[in-house]
């Protein structure tokens, strides 16, 4: 039964469930979310060299945002398990702003959205890259993080207003 409120994820008591999406049809999905590492312009320069203790900075955080997307329903409690098809994230050096930016988009063909696989991928990339030069520069900061495009199922396509 579904909370008057219209959140899908507390029955009529306010108790907190899974929601029951086997009655939706399978369709093709995919969402993309943005966040931002701001930083110093030396620590940038460090990451634009390949000069971080810890190794390749982008390359690491890639890998880990895939590795999060992959067990998001492992972190968040209500999320569904399903068959990722596709992450890749894309991260690019922004010189007016110091900070590395970074977008993970995720596809699958099933009966509920990947938006918070998207956003886990850009939250654990980013908490990475902070991991991969806390020892050079702490007040780094992480901003940012949104959705910006979900397209496929019931609801249809959302896009961020820039």
């Amino acid at each position: 039964m579904a909370d008057p409120s219209g959140l899908s994820h507390f029955d009529e008591a306010g108790h907190a469930h899974m929601v029951d999406v086997s009655d939706k049809a399978v369709t093709s999905r995919i969402a993309t979310a943005r966040g931002v590492v701001e930083m110093t312009a030396a620590t940038l320069d460090i990451v634009r060299k390949g000069q971080a203790k810890k190794g390749d900075v982008l390359a690491v955080a890639r890998l880990a945002g895939i590795m999060a997307a992959k067990k998001t329903a492992d972190l968040i409690p209500l999320c569904h398990p399903i068959p990722i098809t596709k992450v890749a994230l894309d991260l690019s050096l922004d010189d007016v702003r110091h900070a590395v930016i970074i977008e993970a988009t995720v596809k699958t063909s099933g009966q509920t959205g990947v938006e918070m696989e998207a956003l886990t991928a850009v939250s654990v990339a980013c908490l990475t890259v902070y991991d991969m030069l806390k020892a050079v520069e702490k007040s780094m900061r992480i901003t940012d993080i949104a959705l910006i495009l979900k397209d496929g199922g019931k609801s249809g396509r959302y896009e961020a207003k820039p």
